[in-house]
């Protein structure tokens, strides 16, 4: 079992920065790649970065390229999200996930763990 644990959350204005931090325990050498969903009010979830054991791939929503960017820290079982440039359409619930399975995950299926979620507000 994995458990992940979203940090750094909170209120920002548009323009803004926040960094999210995703905390691994467990079994963390069991999955390799790591991802970031957000969720808005009445929306889906939907994808947006996800990165390879090594920090060598990477991948982003169009949404959020070249604003966000996804790293990771192995030494402390973290990955982080930069998010710059926020906008108010960037506001939801940001969730950290984990796959079992080597590979490039765009869709919540391929993720075998959860997080709790944490909030990004983006006022205008």
């Amino acid at each position: 079992q994995v458990q992940l644990v979203e940090s750094g959350g909170g209120l920002v204005q548009a323009g803004g920065s926040l960094r999210l931090s995703c905390a691994a325990s467990g079994r963390t050498f069991s999955t390799p790649v790591t991802g970031w969903f957000r969720q808005a009010p009445g929306k889906e979830r939907e994808f947006v970065a996800t990165i390879s054991w090594s920090g060598s791939t990477k991948y982003y929503a169009d949404s959020v390229k070249g604003r966000f960017t996804i790293s990771r820290d192995n030494a402390k079982n973290t990955v982080y999200l930069q998010m710059n440039s926020l906008k108010p359409e960037d506001t939801a619930v940001y969730y950290c996930a984990a796959a079992n399975t080597i590979g490039i995950f765009t869709t919540k299926n391929w993720y075998d763990y959860w997080g709790q979620g944490t909030q990004v507000t983006v006022s205008s």
